[in-house]
């Protein structure tokens, strides 16, 4: 049974898990300052392998695990990165334009990158077809879903690796352009995407057993930001709201959207919020400046993966991670 928790217990709650979180963010920084491009998994530049750019940290483990050693993946998106902020180097640039392969997440997710993007798509003149053949966008090869609710409701929702049925049709995609690739082994990169793929089905019947548990009226999900829309799509939740009413965080919530969402949770009885690990107080912040709220603050990896050792180094960790914490969250 949840209790109620006071704004100030909330509060108190948040500054312990933030104390202990602290010393790995500071590495995480440190080490995400310090990388070099392709950190995240690449064979020495001098290789002479094909070379594939990937924009986003959780796309850069996938390709990486589909690709392994027929050619060099560099991932610009450093751990515990913001994909709708981070922006890239003039060095990262150019590696866009030399790239034999380039894979985005598309659907506005990378807003810092979208100028790079927009042109790496429009190299090939009039027609695009050259450009195109360089660039793969898995928003152009998964079915999307639109935002519900808030300031962009109506639009593509970029979150689509939080179901990963999705995630295999983006498997699918790049080991058939990787495999044209002039110098990669198309039998290998077959091979490698089929491994992946089964991995993605026990992850997901893994996700199907755990969030079965959960009784159907609690599965409700606030967050700080529209980020599981394909997760609630996929296995049955509702979406109750989230304290940054658009698909980005570069938005901030008003005085009338606080208010809103602070309704939303009491009439929904969640038990549980969850608050991004890359902002572990904001939420709880908001929340502490509304008395009587009855919820715990439980952490997610939503939209970025961490550095070695701190929790979701890899697309399936993450996943599972964030699958035990919403169903121990939720459950009854």
């Amino acid at each position: 049974m949840t209790r109620r928790v006071s704004a100030p217990r909330i509060a108190r709650r948040a500054r312990r898990r933030i104390a202990i979180l602290a010393p790995a963010l500071l590495a995480a920084a440190l080490l995400g300052g310090c990388a070099a491009p392709g950190a995240g998994g690449s064979p020495a530049e001098a290789s002479g392998a094909p070379r594939i750019v990937v924009t986003t940290n959780i796309l850069g483990d996938v390709v990486s695990a589909v690709v392994g050693d027929e050619a060099e993946v560099t991932t610009l998106m450093r751990p515990n990165a913001d994909p709708h902020s981070f922006e890239i180097s003039a060095q990262e640039a150019a590696l866009l334009s030399s790239a034999e392969l380039v894979v985005s997440n598309g659907l506005g997710l990378e807003e810092g990158l979208q100028q790079h993007l927009d042109g790496l798509a429009g190299d090939a003149g009039d027609g695009g077809n050259a450009g195109d053949a360089r660039l793969l966008t898995a928003g152009d090869v998964i079915d999307p879903l639109p935002y519900a609710e808030g300031d962009a409701a109506g639009t593509p929702d970029p979150h689509f690796w939080t179901d990963p049925a999705r995630m295999g049709d983006v498997v699918d995609a790049v080991a058939e352009r990787v495999a044209a690739i002039d110098g990669v082994d198309p039998e290998r990169i077959a091979e490698r995407a089929a491994d992946y793929r089964a991995e993605l089905a026990e992850l997901d019947a893994e996700m199907t057993t755990a969030f079965d548990a959960i009784p159907r009226d609690r599965r409700a999900l606030v967050t700080n930001h529209h980020v599981f829309g394909y997760l609630a799509a996929r296995f049955d939740f509702r979406v109750v709201g989230a304290v940054i009413p658009g698909g980005t965080t570069l938005a901030s919530p008003s005085a009338a959207d606080l208010r809103e969402l602070t309704s939303a949770i009491e009439q929904a009885g969640v038990p549980a919020i969850f608050a991004e690990s890359s902002q572990p107080d904001r939420l709880v912040q908001v929340l502490a400046s509304e008395a009587g709220i009855d919820v715990d603050v439980i952490e997610l990896y939503t939209e970025s993966l961490t550095a070695p050792g701190e929790g979701a180094d890899t697309y399936l960790t993450m996943m599972r991670a964030n699958t035990q914490r919403i169903a121990d969250g939720l459950g009854a």
